[in-house]
């Protein structure tokens, strides 16, 4: 007997106007390569099985509310709400760093660690040298700027008397810094956690 592999699009679709076992098939298909993904990131076993329920849970409340846009993505889209549920529980659980969200992003508080072991201390050592490689790429002004502020932990005023430019230039040149470095990290993608 010859079986038929229905596509994902398909049972979604199925799903959708009432079939339950749609689902039941679409979670056993992807079931394996889901929870190895977010087993893979925690590492213990109840936690991957809670983040693997609530990312159905996810998909079954996204689907019943019709606010799925079927583009044959099935398994992407799941695979996107676990790593989103697998990074909020890191963040849950303070083992990712936070920013604050008073509209400017700093990267340095990535680099913020008071008792680091040998592993973090690798890490951190690579954060930092990646970051000073990402500031090369600045504008010499911009560049000048966040090295004193920074590294030199230099006050704005301090900064202006220095460099022979207002408060104000000095300020804005900080904050160009800021934007354009978090554009080289969106650009290429690149993810600075210790």
């Amino acid at each position: 007997m010859k079986t038929v592999l229905i596509d994902d699009a398909l049972l979604v679709s199925n799903y959708i106007k009432g079939d339950e076992n749609s689902l039941t098939t679409l979670i056993t298909r992807h079931k394996q390569r889901i929870y190895s993904f977010i087993y893979s990131k925690v590492y213990d076993r109840d936690v991957s099985e809670d983040i693997f329920q609530d990312t159905f849970i996810k998909v079954i409340n996204t689907l019943k509310r019709g606010r799925y846009n079927e583009e044959g993505k099935f398994l992407p889209w799941v695979m996107r709400i676990a790593h989103n549920l697998v990074i909020d529980h890191f963040r849950r659980n303070n083992r990712m760093p936070k920013f604050d969200n008073d509209g400017e992003f700093s990267i340095f508080s990535v680099l913020s660690d008071n008792c680091l072991n040998a592993e973090k201390q690798l890490i951190k050592d690579q954060v930092e040298c990646d970051v000073r490689r990402l500031i090369e790429e600045l504008p010499d002004d911009q560049k000048e700027v966040l090295y004193m502020r920074v590294y030199q932990e230099m006050s704005f005023k301090d900064i202006s008397e220095k460099t022979g430019v207002s408060i104000n230039t000095a300020l804005g040149r900080m904050r160009y810094a800021l934007i354009n470095l978090r554009k080289v990290i969106d650009k290429h993608n690149i993810i600075l956690t210790n």
